[in-house]
């Protein structure tokens, strides 16, 4: 899991920006009165000379669903390793402010190998009862009963839920997703955006979803980006009732709007 402080930190060329000092700002919980979960100014990044991220402003409501797409390239996973706190030694400039309270889910489900299943989801959680919110947590995801699995007994897909576990585990304010879905089969993947969807909407984090999958961010998302070549091109508001439908006349809208904006064309997007 990735720390941040809650307040916006100015970084000179060169660095990357450094959390505040611990006490800095609060760690406030929803209902509370604050400022949106992710604050973004003037974000630049660079490698080997190359501009990945063009001075970037983003805002991220409470409990708001984004979804990020863009082309292999684009910027999509730096934009979410500045977020994350991970680009400690990226050449960039810029203003970041997170919550304290932020987790972050990888393509890999990265589970510690020589750990069972209930000890990696609780891993970095202290107090007395850090195993019942872990236990509550693997129920929520399906894996009730599987506390004391070791992660090669699991399929991908249960490995993808013991990493979502550990990511609400902490009640975090904000979570991160980076492509975690781009492993699994297609009804797997299909099965985890409804779980996905679920979760966020109970314990109600602020979500930034890397994808490369149009489908996947309109049928997830209450927003859509699109980053291209370093910048934020398309902001979509995705309007649809939920449970969502492929089969929403709307759909097929968004669908085709956001192709667009990718440059896919419709005989394209057809195939996809």
């Amino acid at each position: 899991m990735a720390t941040h402080t809650g307040r916006l930190t100015t970084t000179p060329a060169g660095t990357a920006p450094a959390p505040a000092p611990a006490d800095a700002a609060p760690d406030l919980r929803p209902g509370q009165v604050t400022g949106p979960p992710v604050r973004v100014r003037g974000l630049t990044r660079r490698f080997d000379g190359r501009t990945v991220l063009d001075d970037v402003d983003l805002e991220i409501a409470e409990n708001q669903f984004v979804a990020l797409l863009g082309r292999s390239g684009s910027g999509k996973s730096t934009l979410l390793r500045a977020l994350a706190g991970l680009d400690a030694d990226v050449d960039g400039t810029g203003r970041v402010a997170v919550p304290r309270s932020t987790s972050v889910i990888f393509q890999d489900a990265r589970l510690l190998p020589w750990q069972r299943v209930l000890d990696n989801v609780v891993l970095g959680l202290a107090g007395p009862g850090a195993d019942g919110q872990g236990r509550a947590r693997l129920a929520e995801v399906g894996l009730a009963g599987r506390e004391r699995a070791w992660p090669n007994q699991l399929s991908g897909g249960e490995q993808q839920r013991v990493a979502l576990a550990r990511a609400l585990v902490s009640e975090p304010r904000l979570l991160l997703a980076d492509e975690p879905f781009g492993a699994l089969d297609a009804l797997t993947r299909i099965r985890m955006h409804g779980l996905l969807r679920e979760l966020c909407q109970r314990h109600r984090p602020a979500v930034l979803l890397v994808t490369h999958d149009v489908d996947e961010a309109v049928m997830l998302a209450d927003r859509v980006l699109v980053l291209d070549d370093g910048r934020l091109t398309v902001d979509l508001a995705i309007n649809l009732p939920g449970p969502r439908s492929h089969r929403h006349p709307n759909v097929v809208e968004y669908r085709e709007r956001l192709l667009a904006a990718l440059g896919v064309n419709q005989a394209e997007g057809a195939a996809a």
